[in-house]
């Protein structure tokens, strides 16, 4: 064979690929190390990527972004909206009558099904708060002074009446478990901006008056979507990351060593077995390693001023959702996509009247200083404030509290693009059903989804040959509460 014949051997296409791949995959796995490595110059990307990080899937958008990232107040157990947000004075009236058969009929109730319906009134009044006059029950002072930044939805309704699979609903838009989060999908389609955090984290809080019904991690699971778009718990009591604490002995440039090893050898592994979930794994390592300097600095509140602490109500490590609340600005503002914080206190099936304006009171503080915060640093303009839970209550007695309700609840959002001092949809007199623009929770997917300029139909996974996305079949974004 001459030298001829073996240059044409060297190029063919199996010989040009398999050299290659070696140099591509060094190009992959430094471009995961070092971001910065393959990125374009700020001037090169222009506003056509506005809104996307670098490792975003998407490569364009179908609008023009308005936030950046999500804070999720998620009170877990259904506040009842009768108490919170949704004004009734017809309730108040027929109170101890019996509900009119006319609602209730044929309709799924959970544990007052076959029990005598009598109707409960609001257990708390309601005040007019802002320039806009929001009307908000007495039990939110804290949050009356942000009223003119809230946009109050209530109309909402949902299809899941016991706890867990209406947490899946909530956060997944799907009853069957097994489906991405929000969170997931924000990242997977828009990138992090964080360089050394999770692009999704949650918080959780427990309070002292409701019954605190469990949550589980497969409510911010990435499902099918790759693993390294997983939510990530940050504890707010200890470490906040378990085991990503450097053990005793080990010194930086020793795990430096660790993880480029295991690095090289899933490199390895990726040209033998092209396995997405290996990418993912050299992924989580690096960023667990850059997590073991910036985790800490998150969660350590200290150059925080005296008069942000006071105006949280914040202590740092004391596991309350006032804490929570500060410690996800701190997340916001190095760049988190996606921020949950759960409270698990809003389970009211009796003792509703002490037990919910106790409640309030641990969450009114840090929620509306959260609004202020974010204002005063100009981020609410680009950061969606949620606060909701996975159902409403029952305009029904269940004793003196109220059962699990679909047909119609409440939230509120406030900042990234949403507009203020308004409410949305009404429910029927008795708080009953949502009547005027209903909303449901694929609606209200879609709604976040728009607000990042994404068409909540074209973020799509495709996954056992069927193209799966947040809201399912469903859902159409609200228009008429964008700013």
């Amino acid at each position: 064979m001459n030298e001829y014949d073996t240059l044409k051997l060297d190029l063919t296409r199996r010989s040009f690929f398999g050299k290659t791949a070696t140099g591509i995959g060094a190009l992959a796995l430094g471009s995961i190390i070092e971001p910065d490595l393959l990125e374009a110059p700020a001037s090169a990307q222009g506003k056509a990527v506005r809104g996307l990080s670098q490792d975003a899937v998407l490569k364009a958008l179908q609008y023009a972004p308005k936030a950046r990232r999500v804070i999720q107040l998620y009170m877990a157990g259904g506040p009842s909206h009768l108490e919170t947000l949704d004004y009734k004075p017809k309730l108040a009236e027929m109170s101890g009558k019996p509900m009119p058969e006319s609602f209730t009929k044929g309709q799924q109730i959970a544990q007052l099904q076959g029990a005598k319906l009598s109707c409960l009134a609001p257990q708390h009044e309601f005040k007019r708060y802002g320039k806009s006059g929001q009307m908000l029950s007495s039990i939110f002072p804290k949050l009356g002074e942000v009223a003119d930044e809230l946009c109050v939805i209530r109309s909402l309704f949902a299809e899941a009446i016991n706890h867990d699979p209406a947490h899946t609903f909530m956060n997944t838009g799907s009853l069957i478990n097994g489906r991405p989060a929000m969170g997931s999908w924000l990242w997977y389609g828009l990138g992090n901006e964080a360089r050394d955090l999770p692009g999704f984290v949650v918080l959780t809080s427990l309070g002292k008056f409701g019954q605190a019904q469990p949550i589980a991690a497969r409510q911010w699971h990435s499902g099918f979507l790759p693993s390294k778009y997983q939510g990530v718990e940050f504890r707010s009591k200890g470490d906040a990351v378990l085991y990503v604490g450097r053990p005793g002995g080990v010194t930086s440039s020793r795990q430096r060593d660790v993880v480029d090893a295991v690095a090289a050898l899933n490199k390895i592994r990726t040209q033998t077995v092209p396995d997405p979930e290996v990418a993912a794994k050299i992924s989580q390592y690096e960023l667990a390693f850059k997590m073991q300097t910036s985790v800490p600095g998150l969660m350590d509140i200290k150059d925080e001023p005296a008069s942000v602490l006071e105006m949280y109500g914040a202590k740092g490590g004391d596991g309350t959702f006032n804490s929570n609340c500060l410690l996800a600005r701190r997340l916001a503002e190095r760049g988190v996509r996606f921020i949950q914080l759960y409270h698990r206190d809003w389970d009211h099936h009796g003792a509703l009247k002490q037990h919910i304006s106790s409640t309030a009171a641990e969450v009114d503080q840090g929620a509306s200083a959260l609004i202020k915060d974010l204002k005063q640093r100009g981020m609410l303009d680009e950061t969606l404030v949620m606060w909701g839970g996975e159902f409403g209550r029952t305009p029904m007695a269940q004793g003196d509290g109220r059962d699990h309700h679909i047909k119609g609840f409440s939230c509120w959002l406030a900042g990234g693009g949403i507009k203020g001092g308004i409410s949305y949809g009404a429910t029927d007199e008795l708080g009953y059903a949502a009547m005027e623009n209903p909303v449901h929770v694929n609606d209200l997917h879609a709604t976040v989804l728009r607000l990042f300029g994404l068409e909540h139909t074209r973020l799509n996974y495709r996954f056992q040959g069927r193209d799966f996305r947040l809201t399912d079949v469903a859902g159409n974004a609200i228009e008429s509460i964008l700013a």
